[in-house]
């Protein structure tokens, strides 16, 4: 079967993934690799915006390559590679870096919320934008899978698409953005109108997907919930229990209205308990995958077969937008 459209996407490798990464993010990836051309990357180069520890940043890449696997991304369908084993990322991000201005960077919201209250803010931390959008447009994806707290970053990414090719003539597909409708913002357990964050320097608030099962035992025995004591799905009202209830449809694939139906007259406490072992028996299967891949080798070899994929469609692009803005090529 061909595949219908091409999808590019990627999660940091920076803090450890989280089930809201799982829910929001790979779960999707999963689906879209089925029917779609699909690019799936570790973004180590975003990682660097902020201080990261060597030894760690190498040990979080290959965990990430490893999550990706074991959530389900089979490698003979889509491309799983490193952000920075593929250097056309770096050269074009400096490119559209060019042709950002300071205004729409200002205007972004992580950097807002990242370099609020520092002293001294890394000038990639401001810049970043443009490599995101490097990303994207090296693969001429038609759709990029986002959470709601991606798609200003996509939109600048659709600005300098169509600004380049104003001035340098038709050389980017202009992306769209894919959103799912359900499951794509998974709050903090601790606060439910947080999203969670696997750079929350509180573990209650997130949990892990390489957590034990007591670890997560803990963690939704401990989760915040709201006034009253019915498990009721109203993110307006009730946004902590109608967080966790969508953690529950999402591991154990019922709707939230089929949850809500079996906790009628219950309380929170049947609730949290079986919450925490669907929680459980959802991970559980991929921990095992991930320890696999990873004590054998294999995630090595994917990674390589990935980058090799990658660079053929990367290193194209790239030497296209080149020519278009005139670049003297390397006379062999």
């Amino acid at each position: 079967m061909s595949k219908q459209q091409r999808v590019l996407s990627g999660i940091q490798s920076s803090g450890k993934l989280t089930i809201g990464n799982y829910i929001g993010a790979m779960k999707n990836f999963v689906a879209l690799q089925h029917e779609h051309d699909c690019y799936f990357m570790i973004a180590d180069l975003h990682a660097i915006t902020v201080p990261q520890e060597p030894a760690a940043l190498r040990e979080q890449t290959e965990s990430v390559a490893a999550l990706y696997v074991a959530a389900g991304l089979d490698p003979s369908q889509a491309a799983i590679f490193i952000q920075s084993h593929v250097p056309a990322h770096a050269e074009l991000g400096w490119l559209l870096t060019t042709m950002s201005y300071m205004g729409e960077l200002e205007r972004m919201t992580q950097f807002k919320d990242k370099s609020e209250g520092k002293e001294a803010v890394g000038a990639g931390l401001f810049v970043y934008p443009a490599l995101m959008a490097s990303d994207i447009l090296l693969y001429n994806p038609t759709l990029v899978p986002v959470g709601d707290d991606q798609k200003q970053h996509l939109e600048l990414t659709r600005d300098l698409a169509g600004r380049f090719n104003h001035r340098y003539g038709d050389t980017f597909v202009i992306p769209d953005p894919f959103i799912p409708k359900q499951g794509a913002r998974i709050m903090s357990l601790e606060e439910g109108t947080k999203k969670m964050s696997k750079s929350s320097p509180s573990a209650g608030s997130y949990i892990s997907m390489l957590d034990t099962p007591d670890e997560i035992r803990k963690k939704i025995s401990r989760a915040k919930t709201d006034m009253g004591r019915e498990v009721v799905y109203d993110v307006q009202n009730k946004p902590e229990v109608s967080n966790l209830m969508t953690i529950y449809g999402q591991c154990s694939g019922k709707t939230v209205e089929e949850v809500q139906a079996a906790y009628e007259g219950q309380g929170y406490g049947a609730f949290k308990k079986d919450l925490a072992e669907v929680v459980v028996a959802a991970l559980e299967p991929m921990q095992r995958i991930y320890s696999d891949v990873r004590s054998s080798g294999e995630i090595h070899r994917i990674l390589r077969d990935g980058a090799e994929r990658a660079n053929a469609v990367a290193e194209q692009t790239l030497a296209k937008a080149k020519e278009a803005m005139g670049f003297l090529p390397l006379k062999r």
